[in-house]
């Protein structure tokens, strides 16, 4: 998913070289380029390191299940 970004700086930073003049350039670099970039990146990774390595089991091997604590209730 980072080659989608590479492009995309690729394409504005074309655009900023060719405008009229350096203010141009620097509001083209970072409202088209910089910012969305970081929010991509912000969400594409952020899925990453928000994964779980492992599957967690439901319940703690201490805790009664459910099973139990029914039987018991009449």
């Amino acid at each position: 998913m980072y080659i989608v970004a590479i492009g995309w700086a690729y394409v504005i930073l074309m655009m900023a070289i060719t405008a009229s003049s350096i203010g141009k350039a620097l509001a083209i670099l970072l409202f088209l380029g910089v910012l969305p970039i970081a929010l991509f990146v912000y969400a594409v990774g952020g899925r990453k390191s928000t994964r779980r390595s492992g599957a967690m089991p439901d319940q703690m091997p201490d805790q009664p299940d459910a099973a139990d604590s029914q039987s018991d209730q009449r």
